[in-house]
């Protein structure tokens, strides 16, 4: 059964300029609200989602979310690239850059909502994906623009390879 509407766009419409505060903390050097900050959005997301299989991605956002909070606030560090001795793992058809697990958490992050965007019908869970994709973009390069920097070299020889 779909869910209510009825105070959906209010909420999309808060929960957008929450995230908009993140990611300007998150620009500014502080991580954690950006993660705060866009907690309540990944937590409607999976209050809105209702097909099983974007239900599964929108639980796996809301894991990903809280364990990047409790890897920047223990400040955990593990660098996958020298874990698995490599500085790109072929994912799915990709190359995917390695490095801190938070900054490869955050890719991941942005992926499963290109995933929620695509498989979900409403407009709302469309909107709340669109939230997660670019605060997650933005935290990237808020904790890494190194990183960041790789990952939009990735997807533009990625877009320039599909297209031609």
């Amino acid at each position: 059964m779909a869910k209510p509407t009825k105070y959906a766009t209010p909420i999309c419409l808060a929960l957008s300029a929450l995230a908009a505060v993140g990611i300007v903390f998150g620009l500014l050097g502080y991580p954690v609200p950006l993660f705060i900050c866009l907690l309540p959005t990944v937590i409607y997301e999976v209050y809105r989602t209702q097909g099983e299989s974007t239900k599964w991605v929108s639980w796996a956002l809301l894991i990903l979310v809280v364990l990047e909070l409790v890897f920047i606030l223990a400040d955990l560090n593990l660098d996958l690239g020298t874990f698995f001795r490599e500085e790109e793992k072929y994912v799915g058809g990709y190359y995917v850059p390695l490095g801190d697990v938070k900054v490869v958490g955050l890719a991941a992050q942005a992926v499963l909502a290109v995933i929620l965007f695509t498989r979900t019908r409403g407009v709302y869970t469309k909107w709340l994906a669109v939230i997660i994709f670019l605060t997650a973009f933005a935290a990237v390069y808020a904790l890494d623009a190194t990183y960041f920097e790789r990952l939009l070299r990735l997807g533009t020889d990625e877009a320039l390879r599909q297209t031609y």
